[in-house]
This record gives structure tokens, sequence and C-alpha cells, in this order.
């Protein structure tokens, strides 16, 4: 039993609630030696480092790029997968000085890292190697001499996007000597990051076949898997595949936790993010350098209090040395940078972070890693366990299980877990909105000539594109080319994140307005609404004003014992049917929809007890989208032959669409929040509630009231529809799979409540009880028996269904 391991099962409170260990076994790495045709200084410069031999697959890796051949390297965290691309580059500018390379990394926080690791390398090999950051945070001053001087740029998506390949003519001698594009975590290039990804990519290679380049693509990614299908549909290009790892793997334990149920009649666990709190609290007492993982910023901040309150209380000043610290998007950078600073000195004994550090960033070596929640991906899950045991000793993984139906799944069924492939990346950059976008774009860097395609858009489905923006004044035609007609550049409104254009910062009044922080667009109306607590590196502070037009939220600090949790609710209509099919009785559909998100209000949660101590309204602007879906109606005659109220019927739908959503998400092994679930009425706009934080069916909001429940006479003309749909504008694929799996999806929503020890309802199949109704376990069992029954499925619509289907109700 390793040291690590035995803090957590030694103790009885603990070890009591450890479910399943799965043990990884060391290995040693295959090697080879360095190719007679790398470069004598590099050689000399790697064996300077320690390293004395090259791994298979960085050998593997040298051999493609000498080919000059497309590749994607598929290996674990910390396998040196950053040799792969950095000895052609290096090794290309050493034998041709005006050679260029493109480094592009998700995030500008990898970008800042992967260059300090370039840099060591130049640095020893004693050569004037020029490399440059490229990022919003690049002084004006500075970019001309990166324009002219850079050998290799260091950027990411967002700034070539709309800081290089707009004004690529600034960069003419660039991309004339353009040799390699280095993309790293291709594995995050997915949904719709990944549709803009591959657009993107096209308006590369389109300007660089402008000045007459053809570099190499190197991608580097975790594992997925589809690497090659994945890399392939990113640059539409043939791409080989490395997924053979050669390096050394640590031995690791791998703890599957799930808290200990502390109300059996509502099967109600104890809360995940106190369990965090304990285990992290043993393992760093007792000397365990580790990382937590939070599902939100939010939880971030919770954990983060509470670890500090623990180790941090005795502190006297500012100037000691913090042993715990948070870290999230939205810190500045010299605070992340000093996070990771500290993480690797070893002074910062717990960090707690959201999926920003499950990135390649360097922090050292770890001892433990805990998550709090389960990802959302089996490759996420792997990557996030990766960040302990990075430099050969044994190291810890700890899963934490929540309530939640996908995560009781998991803990019930970790053989599911340990034998299942990490998810497919799937994207859509054809989605209609995404692609016109990239259009406007291409055409504002280089008109379009008539019979030009677009990546793997046909020149016919292109001309009708450039037709309709020509038609609407934003292109002009002249001589059978397309030109861009208006003033401002299109790159400028369109984000590659869906997050539409302005950050909102975060103000602090009490300290002469300083910045504390920065929310993106999407979260700002569940973060920082008025009276909101906001949190940052352990602190509170409450939002006294937020200028939703300005980008600004004013906060002062407070010494708050409650944080705060924003309540919302959601729309859907029927914008059109696409695609419809028959299953028995049931009518299936996939199609466009309208949703509609609205923040209604907000709880105050209290720390550490979870007490819900009050309400508060909130009033701002809706967030509103298209996107695709796919949707079935509860048949009337199921709905007459249930002997309950309709009240209670639509309880028992509602619990369906929770399991259906879980069960849908592990079913496109995707992450859950890429896919949403509503219930609604066929006839007319509807909508549920996605947190439900009372009983019942609700009607929009009205200037009176933020929510109001339906009169029981309307229920009775309530066609209950639910609706899982793609949490994108414009959808993202996810919808047509499940479209085609409907009776998969509705057997294992079935397993999964009658396999549920619960009596009427819990957090890990319908919901509480209380909050869901008495009986919507129950009823949801009775459905799901109607509808999966072969009698139901041969049902003659003309026959009466009592008869033939009561004997399903038991």
């Amino acid at each position: 039993m390793s040291k690590i391991e035995d803090i957590i099962l030694s103790d009885s409170k603990l070890g009591e609630n450890v479910k399943y260990i799965y043990e990884i076994e060391g290995k040693e790495g295959e090697y080879e030696p360095f190719p007679e045709n790398l470069s004598d200084e590099i050689v000399e410069v790697l064996r300077s480092r320690g390293i004395k031999n090259l791994y298979s697959h960085q050998a593997k890796a040298w051999k493609l790029a000498q080919q000059g051949k497309n590749f994607t390297v598929v290996t674990p965290t910390a396998s040196g997968k950053t040799l792969c691309y950095n000895l052609p580059v290096l090794q290309k500018i050493l034998e041709k000085p005006a050679s260029k390379a493109i480094y592009i990394f998700p995030t500008k926080a990898l970008s800042q890292d992967q260059m300090n690791e370039l840099h060591a390398l130049i640095t020893l090999l004693e050569k004037d190697i020029k490399v440059f950051t490229f990022d919003g945070d690049t002084p004006q001053s500075a970019r001309k001499a990166i324009r002219k001087q850079g050998q290799v740029v260091v950027t990411n998506p967002d700034m070539l996007h709309q800081g290089i390949l707009p004004h690529h003519s600034k960069w003419m001698q660039f991309f004339q000597n353009l040799e390699y594009v280095i993309i790293d975590e291709v594995h995050t290039y997915r949904g719709v990051f990944g549709s803009h990804m591959t657009n993107l990519l096209r308006r590369l290679k389109r300007v660089c076949k402008f000045y007459r380049s053809e570099p190499l693509f190197i991608f580097s990614s975790a594992t997925i898997a589809n690497p090659k299908i994945h890399s392939e549909k990113l640059l539409e290009e043939p791409v080989k595949i490395i997924d053979q790892s050669g390096a050394p793997v640590s031995p690791k334990k791998v703890i599957f936790y799930n808290p200990p149920v502390v109300n059996k009649e509502l099967g109600i666990r104890a809360s995940y993010i106190n369990q965090a709190r304990r285990l992290s609290r043993k393992l760093i007492a007792n000397g365990i350098q580790t990382i937590i993982f939070a599902l939100s910023r939010l939880n971030v901040e919770v954990l983060t209090k509470y670890l500090k309150d623990i180790f941090e209380s005795d502190r006297e000043s500012m100037s000691e040395k913090e042993k715990i610290a948070g870290y999230r998007g939205g810190y500045l950078p010299n605070r992340r940078r000093d996070i990771e600073k500290g993480l690797r000195k070893g002074h910062i004994k717990g960090v707690i972070s959201t999926n920003a550090l499950e990135l390649g960033i360097d922090i050292g070596s770890l001892d433990a890693a805990v998550l709090a929640g389960y990802p959302g991906t089996v490759s996420s899950t792997w990557q996030q366990i990766g960040r302990a045991g990075r430099t050969g000793k044994e190291a810890l993984g700890i899963y934490i299980a929540r309530s939640r139906p996908i995560d009781q799944f998991l803990i019930s069924n970790p053989e599911y877990f340990f034998s299942r492939s990490p998810e497919h990346a799937r994207i859509n950059p054809d989605n209609l909105m995404i692609l016109v976008d990239h259009v406007k774009c291409a055409s504002f860097e280089i008109p379009f000539d008539e019979g030009d395609s677009f990546g793997e858009v046909k020149p016919d489905n292109l001309q009708e594109i450039l037709k309709f923006l020509q038609e609407g004044g934003i292109l002009h035609k002249s001589g059978g080319r397309f030109y861009w007609a208006e003033d401002v550049y299109p790159a400028a409104n369109v984000s590659l994140r869906r997050i539409p254009e302005g950050n909102f910062v975060v103000v602090d009044t009490s300290k002469d307005n300083k910045i504390v922080g920065e929310v993106d667009y999407s979260s700002a109306a569940m973060t920082i609404y008025p009276d909101a607590i906001y949190m940052a590196s352990g602190k509170e502070y409450i939002v006294d004003k937020l200028d939703w037009d300005g980008r600004k939220a004013y906060v002062r600090e407070t010494d708050s014992d409650y944080y705060t949790d924003a309540i919302d609710y959601t729309n859907v209509k029927v914008l059109s049917e696409d695609e419809k099919r028959q299953s028995g009785n049931i009518e299936i559909y996939q199609g466009e929809v309208q949703v509609v998100t609205r923040v209604i209000g907000f709880k105050k949660i209290k720390f550490y007890t979870n007490e819900n101590v009050g309400y508060g309204k909130i009033n701002l602007p809706d967030l509103e989208m298209a996107t695709s879906s796919y949707w079935f109606t509860i048949p009337e005659f199921v709905v007459e032959t249930l002997p309950y109220k309709r009240g209670d019927i639509i309880d028992g739908i509602l619990g369906i669409s929770k399991a259906l959503h879980s069960i849908a998400a592990i079913k496109i092994m995707s992450e859950r929040h890429d896919i949403h679930r509503a219930v609604g009425d066929k006839t007319s706009e509807w909508f549920a509630m996605n947190k439900i934080t009372e009983r019942g069916i609700y009607t929009p909001p009205t200037s009176d009231s933020p929510s109001k429940k339906i009169n029981p006479e309307d229920l009775e003309n309530f066609q209950p529809t639910i609706f899982i749909y793609d949490n994108y504008p414009g959808g993202i694929g996810f919808t047509p799979l499940l479209f085609d799996s409907h009776e998969e999806l509705l057997e294992e929503a079935s397993k999964m409540l009658t396999s549920c020890e619960c009596e009427n309802g819990c957090p890990s199949c319908v919901g509480p009880s209380k909050e869901v109704g008495q009986n919507s376990k129950q009823v949801a069992i009775a459905i799901l028996n109607l509808l999966t029954s072969e009698k139901v499925r041969n049902q003659d619509k003309s026959e009466h269904p009592f008869d033939a289907q009561k004997q399903y109700l038991n």
C-alpha cells in the first residue's frame, strides 16, 4: 500500500467511502538514438539537459517532419510532446535562418508557458533565434518589430483571427517564409470552437497560398477516440497519426470516492465540495502537494476559501508565502504567473483550479489530483488525473462523485469508465452561422473570385453565400470578383468561442477602482448581477452595480458568511421540423429550435452548512440562440393510461428529461453542457426550469411576477414534449445521433431509474422528491415502461391502450 493511498484509507470516515481503486502500473520508456540528420548543436543541448535519447514517438515525429508530412502526436500528459515540434522547427531555422514558424495554443497562459520552454532551448543553443509572443497583451510599440524580425511567433487562435490574418499584408515577409504551423492541444478544438478553428485554418491556408508558401502542419493532442478523423477535419488534408507513446509511465492509484448518504429517505448525499475539502485537507496536511479540480469558478473560490481558512489562518502578512491558491480564468495574468511559479517552487501546497490547469502549463511535480465532480468527458478526467505524478514517482488520483445521475452511474459502474475509450471530438465547420462569418472575414482578407472554393465548401455553395452577402451590401462584385464593401473589418465582430465581444471587468470601488478580475459575457448574468457575492482568490466582494452596456461590475470587499447561486429557466420554441420518424406510436423529430434563457433570481447559500438563507431577484437581458434539437411528445393515450393527476405526470416527465440528459451525454461521449434539456408544449411556446427550485410547471414571466404556476385546467391541454438540444448557436451535430438512438436512450434511462435505490427520487435519478414531487420517480418509471414496451410500440392508434398497457404500470 502506497503512502499517499494509506493517508486516505487509514482514516475510517474517509476510507469507508472509497468504492473502487484502480491501479496503473509503471512502465519503462521506449527509446531511440538521436537521428543522424539532427543538428549536432541541438543534440549537445539535449544532452546538457539530461536527455540521452529520444522517446520512440519523438523519433517517429522527427521522421515524418523530415518527410514533409502533416502529423498529429496523441500521447498522454507529460510524455514530451513539445520536442516533437520544437526539434524540426529549430533544425529548419538553423539550416535556413529566413524560415518562420507559428505556434498556436488555445490559451494565452499556455502560449506564455510554452514560449518559456522554447526560450530555454534557444538560450542553450546560443543562437540569435527571435521568438516572440503575439497576443492581446503585446504592446503596440512591439508589434511592428515582431512582424519584421520574428522567426517563431507564439500566439492563440483569437489573435490569429483578429490580429494577424486581417492584416496579412503587414506580415508579408513572415507568410512568404512560413515553414511550420504548430497547433497544440488539438483535442480542445471541439464543438463550436473547433468548428471556428477549421474555418480559421481555411483562411490561414488561403493567405499562405496567396504568398506561395506551403507550411507543414504539426498537431499535438491528449488522447481522443478519433484523432486522425478530427485532425483531418480541422485541416482538410491528410494527416499521419502518432499514438503510441514511448515515455515512461509513473505508477498511480485512482480512487473512486462516493460521499456518504446523509438522508436515506431522500437519497441525499454529503456535499461533494465538503468532501473535497476534507480529502484535500488530509493530503495537504501530510505534505502532499495537491491540485483540486472544481467544475465552476464559484466552486474554485468556495474551496479556496475553505482551505485558506484551514492552512493560512495564522498568516500574519501578505509578504508571507501563501500555501493555498485558486486558479481560474478571470485572474489577472501576473497573478496566474505567481501561482504557477509558487507551484513549481513548491511553497504552494494546494491549488484549486477549473480546467484551466488541465492543459500542459508547467506547474512542476504534483503528488495528488482531486477531482471534485466528473469533468464531463473521459479525456478530461485522464488529463486532470495526469497532472499528478509528472516526475516518475508514485501518485494518487481521486474522483469524487456528485449526486448527479452521470456521476452515480460511473461510481456504480467503474469498469465502464476504465474500459471506455476517450470521447470523439466533433465539429461542424459548415454550420451556416459560423461559415458565413468566416466567409466575410476571408473576403476582407483576399477577395473571392467566381469559381473559388473555401476549404471543402463547394464552389456552388460558396457562390450562394457570396451572392447573399452581395445582396445585403456587405460585398461588392466587380469584374467577377467579390470585394469587402463595409468600413469595419469583420473579424472584430466574430468570436471564436461563441462569446459576444466584450468581457466584463470587475472594479473594486473600495480600493481606488482597482480591477480585481474579468468575467466573460456568457457568465456575467450568472456571476456579477447586483447583490451577488463575487469571489476571487478566496476573498468575497458584493456587487453594488452592474453596467451591462459598459461591461463593468462595481464591487466592494465584504466579509460575507454566504455565497450566491443564480437561478435560470429556458424557453424552447420549434422553428422547423427537418426530419421525422415513427417509433411505435411515438413521433420523433429533429429540427431547428429557438432557445431563450433568462436569469430570474439567486439563492443565498451559507458557507460550510449549505443552508439556503434567502433569495433575490435579477433583471438582466435574455440570452437567445437558434440551434438544433431532437424531441418527442408523450402520446396522449399514455397520459390517459396513467392513474395519476396531470401535475404528477408532468413531474414524472421532468424527471425523465433529467435522466435522458445524463444518458444522452454518455451516449454522444461529450461534455454534459454541450447539450441541454427542456420540457415544453407541442402546441405552444413553453419552457421548463433548468434549476427547479420548487415543484411544478411554470409560465413565462410577466412584468408582475418572474414566474407562476399553470392553472390546473391548463394542464389538461398540455402536450408534454421533451427537447434535448445542442447548447450552441446553430447546432454542432449532436442531435442526429440522439435522434437515431431514441429507443436506446429510453431503455438506458429506464434502467437508470429502476436501479436507483431511493424510494421517491433523489439527485442521482429524477431529483430530490421535495423538489420534483413525491410521485415523480414512480411516474417516470411507469411512463418509460409504457414507452419501451413492445405492446406500446406495436399498438394500433385506433385501439384504446388501457387494457393492453396497464400491466406495465407495476
